[in-house]
């Protein structure tokens, strides 16, 4: 190689060194700058999106916990103080829950929790108004929107209990959304505002709003109702269940006991053995024998008449290996 060529080719390379070095000064700087200026919005916007379009990830979900307790702070029931004029957060409450500022519209999901709890007479006029936004709010993508409506739910149930039926619907239907899903601090929210319902609304008029949710076509949804059923059915008392049917409510168990999910599955038979309780304590009453023929009757006699071959085997498998004392009726 000639000296002029090797000259050129290390003036080359050190122009190329150059221009990297370039390259890594000027530029890298500016970004890094730019980076550290927008942090705080960052910090506001970025994690919660994350976090809404992925279904699971625990790391994910940690760092938008940490970021909506610095803007949002979830305040437990026996924790929140009375509102300081019931006038004017009555006055504003519909107008708070409609806001497209998402801080506004907890702050008004909060003012309803503290009116549920403290001044609940206050706002019977408008309750249907308010729960058809806290809907609303159980739809927000944000999950800080999304948890205090949750919250909201669980202190209406208490305060209102047999009021919230008529608004009950749309309301049901996203708590049992909420409790599927992969989000571990919205489904254990929505597990306790299901637990309040099945508490506090009295099983004959929550049972019928139940039932058609046995058959989603969502498994998992299936079990969270399951779940609800299987805790109100014993709230109905042994005359309560003896109205509603007992055939009824064994052939629901049954085809429950079927479900591909094994959560399902356990509240079943959780309910099966309930039933097989207020079937024995019938038999034992003779008033209740000559009233109602169809307790006159052995248990695996009943279960035979009213289920098909298959399904009878099923339960009784199930009953026979059951304890014989009740688990929540007349406990």
């Amino acid at each position: 190689m000639s000296k002029k060529a090797l000259r050129d080719l290390n003036m080359s390379s050190e122009s190329e060194r150059k221009n990297e070095s370039s390259c890594n000064g000027s530029f890298a700087k500016p970004r890094v700058e730019h980076i550290t200026e927008n942090l705080e919005e960052r910090r506001t916007k970025i994690p919660i999106a994350l976090v809404e379009t992925t279904t699971n990830g625990d790391k994910i979900e940690n760092s938008e916990v940490e970021v909506g307790n610095s803007e949002v702070e979830y305040i437990e029931s026996g924790n929140l103080n009375d509102v300081e004029d019931v006038d004017a957060s009555i006055k504003m409450l519909l107008a708070g829950l409609e806001s497209k500022e998402w801080l506004l519209v907890c702050e008004a999901l909060n003012n309803v929790r503290r009116l549920s709890i403290f001044h609940k007479e206050a706002m019977c006029d408008m309750l249907a108004n308010v729960i058809s936004l806290v809907v609303k709010s159980l739809k927000n993508p944000r999950s800080a929107v999304c948890k205090t409506a949750i919250m909201t739910s669980t202190d209406i149930f208490i305060a209102y209990g047999d009021h919230t039926i008529d608004s009950l619907d749309p309301l049901l239907v996203q708590l049992l959304l909420k409790s599927s899903q992969d989000k571990r601090f919205v489904c254990e929210a929505a597990g306790r505002a299901l637990v309040a319902m099945t508490t506090w609304v009295s099983p004959i008029l929550l049972l019928p709003k139940l039932q058609p949710h046995l058959k989603n076509k969502n498994p998992r949804i299936r079990a969270k109702a399951s779940l609800c059923f299987c805790h109100s059915v014993p709230r109905l008392g042994v005359e309560g269940i003896k109205a509603y049917g007992l055939d009824k409510l064994i052939q629901i168990a049954a085809t429950q006991l079927n479900d591909q999910l094994p959560e399902s599955r356990e509240a079943a038979r959780t309910l099966l053995m309930e039933l097989q309780t207020v079937h024995r304590k019938s038999q034992l009453t003779p008033a209740a024998i000559s009233e109602d023929p169809e307790f006159n009757d052995s248990w695996e006699h009943f279960i035979q008449s009213n289920l098909t071959p298959l399904s009878a085997q099923a339960v009784l498998r199930v009953t026979n290996i059951a304890p014989r004392d009740g688990l929540l009726v007349g406990s």
